[in-house]
């Protein structure tokens, strides 16, 4: 058993700490919001994400997991301090290390035995070693440690399988010692025989950044095929099937619609096209896929003024707002904008998402309707968006929609439906990528 040390308990921080405890060590998650750790405490986990709840309180009654606000005893009695804080975009595409650079200087201040200081943030190459730096400038004279650059890969929604079943765990490391020490906190993993990949530590910060790089161009690789479907009469969903099968591209990540948002892919996209151009390179490809992916709100807008003619004084709806099913995450929600220009446009806007409503609420203050279900959120409405492809709108009750609605316009972001289907059901429909010349 390894003694833990998990700094922020936030998304990833909470989802590591917790299932680092599943793996039988003892985690101590350290937050200087009194608040949320006091919500921990009495068991409420402030995030949406499915399973963790359960990891949580099996470790919390095993007396694996606890939770505090008192950095310098975790610290102090950790082998292993892993930092998983915030590192938000700066308004030039940059990461603000700030979080990370301040809790590098309390870890340094507390230590009393050899450390390994884990960089779990996503954070630009080279800062792993700006904070083996700073903690050698504000350590104890004989306190020893090494840095460690260890890249999560959690998808929100299937955050607690990923940790736990991972496809490979990479490590950055600058000594054997570090390597070992990792290897340990890893160990259920290594006897799984799951690819544990030792680099340095430049290399482990690099794979993080250019693995999310490229789901994000392929991603905005197939909206791209799907804007000229439209302008030649194929079929996206046929032509991401039959690329699909040839195993050189494999049929993940094509999918057309209005693309990915998120905490992880628009913020690590934004921060290697301004780490290249600080260096006098304009990264051309990954700066397309970025323009690409920025566009297709617009598009979605698009498709709708096209059906609907001016917004001004109609009822629109909204299916879903955040980002992706399975998660209350609006960071970078497609929803947003959309609300923001519907608004602007004078629409009257409703909307309804199965989880992230409350998130909604809190975050953005803006004057929309919420419904407590899709019909009654479509009531009157002159045509519904579905923004989110959360299960349930996958068979809606399109008989129970035409009644309710006063309009018959759907235009489906996802392409969840079909427009044979949807022109049998009488509505006017769009997608995209299954136009015709």
């Amino acid at each position: 058993m390894i003694k833990i040390c998990m700094i922020g308990t936030g998304y990833v921080g909470l989802v590591s700490g917790a299932c680092l405890a599943d793996f039988g060590h003892n985690v101590m998650c350290v937050d200087i919001d009194a608040d949320r750790i006091a919500r921990l405490l009495e068991g409420e986990i402030p995030i949406y994400e499915p399973g963790l709840k359960d990891v949580v309180a099996n470790n919390v009654r095993a007396e694996r997991l606890h939770f505090t606000g008192d950095l310098a005893a975790a610290v102090h009695d950790a082998d292993v301090v892993f930092i998983a804080v915030g590192t938000p975009s700066l308004a030039d595409g940059g990461t603000d290390l700030k979080y990370v650079f301040d809790a590098a200087r309390d870890v340094a201040r507390h230590l009393a035995q050899y450390t390994v200081v884990v960089q779990k943030s996503t954070a630009p190459v080279g800062t792993a070693r700006k904070i083996a730096a700073i903690i050698a400038e504000n350590k104890p004279v004989d306190a020893d440690f090494d840095v460690v650059s260890n890249p999560e890969f959690l998808r929100e929604g299937s955050a607690v399988g990923d940790f736990l079943q991972p496809d490979r765990v990479v490590i950055g490391v600058a000594s054997d010692r570090a390597a070992a020490t990792m290897r340990a906190v890893y160990r259920p993993l290594y006897e799984r025989e799951t690819p544990i990949v030792i680099t340095a530590l430049e290399s482990a910060e690099m794979i993080k950044y250019a693995a999310n790089a490229f789901l994000a161009t392929k991603i905005s690789f197939i909206n791209e095929m799907a804007h000229i479907c439209e302008l030649v009469g194929a079929n996206i969903d046929e032509v991401a099937r039959g690329m699909g099968f040839d195993r050189r591209i494999g049929n993940k990540f094509l999918h057309a619609g209005i693309g990915y948002g998120g905490s992880c892919l628009p913020k690590d996209v934004s921060s290697l096209i301004h780490v290249a151009n600080e260096r006098g390179y304009d990264a051309p490809l990954v700066s397309a896929a970025h323009a690409i992916n920025h566009a297709l709100v617009e598009r979605a807008l698009e498709k709708l003024y096209h059906a609907a003619g001016d917004v001004k004084g109609k009822t629109i709806g909204l299916l879903g707002l955040a980002f992706k099913p399975n998660t209350d995450d609006l960071r970078e929600a497609p929803a947003l904008r959309l609300v923001h220009e519907l608004l602007k446009r004078g629409a009257r806007v409703k909307v309804f998402d199965p989880v992230a409503m409350e998130n909604f609420k809190k975050t953005v203050k803006a004057p929309v309707e919420y419904g407590r279900n899709v019909y009654e959120m479509a009531a009157d409405c002159d045509a519904l968006v579905l923004v989110t492809e959360w299960n349930e709108f996958r068979e809606l009750d399109f008989s129970r929609l035409k009644h309710t609605m006063k309009g018959n316009i759907f235009i489906d972001c996802r392409n969840v439906y079909t427009p044979e289907r949807m022109a049998a059901k009488g509505f006017t429909y769009e997608s995209f990528g299954r136009g015709t010349p």
